[in-house]
């Protein structure tokens, strides 16, 4: 049994966004670029379960759609413990363009379980995984919190109003998942970093997908209002601030 995760390329989210060529421009300059956390998370579990010899989880690959400069985040991936990588190299505008390159390599190289991150933390679209298991004809589950799997069958626990639940799948199937499929991200150990250089990041060409979306500008939030100290004797003046300002009361 086979596993792939498809991971994002995403700034560290310490970072303080900017923008360029009137707001239509993300600017990269200085900015530290890691795993998606939700991407992360779900590559930990994978390889959780290929540590499990009950599982019969045989290999962990991960999958990106981005340019070369995104490779040291691939790497990053392998160090942490995948066996190897796909990057197709193609910069997406879209997440439609993404969900349709994975799709072309996972037909030519079919897998089990597709593991995507319920959203990046950069977009924060939420349509990847859903998109991809169309794409695919494949069944998919949403908000799982849960993966297990025993003898190779899979079994998902998923979280839903007032409780969870407990599924079972036909595979292939596309899961995305969230916080909860693991405790912590995986920590990349010096052994896994060194191997790593020698692991295999194979380079597709992408197909030609036309996006549905087109980006015309960001809009920075408005910067927050200076901070203003009323003193503790003073409740009145509080008041008519949360009354006239903030318009809470």
């Amino acid at each position: 049994m086979k596993i792939l995760v498809c991971i994002s390329n995403v700034p560290d989210t310490t970072t303080k966004v900017k923008f360029t060529d009137n707001n239509t421009k993300f600017d990269s300059t200085g900015v530290q670029w890691v795993i998606n956390p939700w991407d992360e998370l779900a590559l930990t579990r994978a390889l959780e379960l290929k540590d499990n010899p009950a599982s019969g989880v045989k290999g962990v690959t991960v999958a990106h759609v981005g340019p070369a400069t995104s490779e040291p985040t691939i790497r990053k991936a392998l160090a942490i413990g995948a066996d190897d990588a796909i990057r197709v190299n193609f910069e997406p505008t879209e997440a439609y363009q993404v969900a349709a390159q994975l799709a072309e390599v996972i037909k030519n190289e079919p897998f089990d379980i597709i593991l995507c991150g319920i959203e990046s933390s950069d977009y924060n679209g939420s349509t990847v995984g859903s998109m991809l298991a169309e794409f695919l004809n494949a069944p998919s589950v949403s908000a799982v919190s849960g993966l297990n799997v025993e003898n190779g069958e899979a079994t998902i626990t998923r979280d839903i109003d007032g409780g969870k639940e407990t599924v079972s799948v036909p595979k292939p199937f596309v899961a995305i998942v969230q916080k909860g499929i693991a405790k912590e991200p995986r920590i990349a150990a010096m052994r896994g970093i060194m191997q790593a250089r020698t692991k295999q990041i194979k380079v597709v060409e992408p197909v030609s997908v036309s996006p549905l979306t087109e980006l015309i500008e960001f809009e920075p939030p408005k910067p927050r209002a200076k901070c203003i100290f009323v003193d503790a004797e003073n409740p009145k003046q509080l008041i008519e601030l949360l009354q006239n300002e903030a318009k809470v009361i």
